[in-house]
């Protein structure tokens, strides 16, 4: 299973307004493991970013000049997340700006919703703590994941740490591995693509060590499921 965790920082906050996207950021996961692939891109809006969004990301005019165009890279973007199951924290923004910059590329094109599932971290983290917060910040504070690196939003970043969170919010990872396969870009040009070691400076996954109470609770269940249904094969 290939899935990519997604994020994207704008202009401002509505496309239906004319604010475009300036940075995109995916975190390539095959079988819930990290393969070290990922596409980051910062675009050229052909528009000025609205001071209140530099705010939060902190990505200026200056900065995106010389950056490619949506058009030139979207072909790329797009190879990239091609099949692949796309994991958003508030899937419905990124989406529809993405959508709204697919169609000005090409008018025909549709939703990317047609070539790629969605799957909406932020919809998993309510159901899973409904009355709690569950920005990005909150999350990862939760489940122990580093974002002390996250002064300002950047789209490659967080989406980095969301694919930790989400990792954790969905049962863990099995198995770390950032030298997977899969290839890479190679060259020069406007590539988004590359194959890195991701954060090294960030700390590890936690591991979280089951309590006396629930390894109780554990032999009691295989217990009662040994009496129903017979010998089971993963008594200790």
């Amino acid at each position: 299973m290939r899935q990519i965790v997604l994020d994207t920082e704008t202009t401002g906050l509505e496309a239906s307004q004319g604010h475009k996207i300036i940075e995109i950021g995916c975190v390539e996961l095959v079988n819930r493991k990290l393969t070290g692939r990922h596409y980051h891109q910062y675009i050229n809006p052909d528009r000025e970013v609205d001071a209140g969004a530099i705010e939060v990301h902190g990505i200026t005019n200056e900065m995106l000049a010389d950056k490619p165009l949506f058009a030139q890279i979207a072909r790329e973007f797009l190879d990239f997340i091609e099949g692949a199951e796309l994991v958003i924290h508030n899937a419905p923004f990124d989406i529809g700006f993405i959508d709204h910059e697919l169609r000005a590329w090409d008018a025909g094109y549709g939703s990317v919703t047609k070539r790629c599932g969605v799957v909406d971290s932020l919809v998993l983290a309510r159901g899973k703590h409904p009355g709690q917060k569950n920005n990005l910040d909150a999350l990862c504070k939760r489940y122990g994941v580093d974002n002390t690196q996250r002064e300002l939003h950047g789209a490659l970043l967080d989406a980095e740490i969301l694919a930790d969170v989400y990792l954790l919010m969905t049962g863990g990872q099995t198995a770390l591995s950032l030298g997977g396969q899969g290839s890479s870009s190679e060259g020069g040009g406007t590539s988004g693509v590359e194959k890195r070691p991701l954060a090294r400076g960030r700390a590890p996954l936690p591991v979280i060590a089951a309590s006396d109470d629930e390894l109780a609770a554990h032999r009691a269940r295989l217990d009662a499921i040994e009496k129903t249904a017979g010998q089971i094969v993963w008594q200790d």
